[in-house]
């Protein structure tokens, strides 16, 4: 089995090839050179989605807020800083229900204040990557 993952580039959303052991030493895209892990929340967009979720072997976990939400609003620093604590293990990444969309499809079934969550999309890959999946979430 390989020790590579997909990452995602969080810019230009380039599929880049990694080695596990390497996901710590701050690497950067193949293709625009900018940071794999910016520190910061990724903002997901209709255009972006499928490759995030289908290509990335890290798991992801999504905020779907709303300008208007005052909860949202409230949480948006706690989830600023807990992307910069769990990467490289989980990507976090925020989505604008309020932002017109090409296609609707990616929006959580209310596009009200939500949390979702995605694994990997290789399911048994040991990595560190995989190591905060293994801990059950409520």
């Amino acid at each position: 089995m390989s020790d590579n993952l997909h990452i995602v580039c969080p810019h230009c959303d380039a599929v880049n090839r990694l080695p596990a052991a390497r996901l710590g030493e701050a690497p950067t895209c193949g293709q625009c050179r900018q940071a794999l892990f910016a520190g910061k929340p990724l903002d997901l967009t209709a255009a972006n989605f499928d490759r995030h979720i289908g290509r990335s072997d890290l798991p992801l976990v999504v905020d779907f807020w709303a300008p208007w939400c005052g909860p949202c609003r409230s949480m948006a620093p706690a989830f600023a800083q807990a992307a910069i604590e769990l990467e490289p293990a989980v990507r976090l990444a925020k989505g604008d229900t309020a932002t017109p969309k090409a296609s609707s499809n990616w929006l959580p079934a209310s596009t009200s204040a939500a949390f979702r969550r995605w694994p990997s999309s290789r399911a048994g890959v040991k990595s560190p990557a995989r190591a905060a999946r293994s801990t059950p979430h409520r």
